[in-house]
């Protein structure tokens, strides 16, 4: 991944503060499920000790142009009432 097109923003985002962090947690994440595989929150949370909440951002982050336009699939783990959901990255082959 190309760390030097990351841009992180929001309404508390100070870069001399949260750029380092919020990198070294989107390649963490990234390193934990660049297999293919489908991961919940949880189990994201076990490889990288990242909070769920910041997890879920990422993922999000993860499919913007300037991290990649990657690709995240979602689905339910068991029963879709359980409210438990699983993750899956397909890597932009074109970055």
């Amino acid at each position: 991944m190309k760390t030097k097109d990351f841009r992180f923003d929001g309404p508390v985002y100070e870069e001399k503060h949260d750029k380092v962090r919020l990198t070294g947690q989107i390649l963490r994440i990234f390193e934990a499920i660049k297999d293919g595989g489908w991961y919940t929150l949880n189990e994201i949370h076990n490889k990288t000790k990242d909070p769920q909440a910041s997890i879920s951002a990422q993922l999000r982050h993860l499919r913007k142009d300037r991290f990649g336009s990657h690709t995240i699939d979602k689905k339910p783990r068991g029963k879709r009432n359980s409210g438990i959901w699983q993750y899956q990255l397909i890597i932009n082959k074109d970055n």
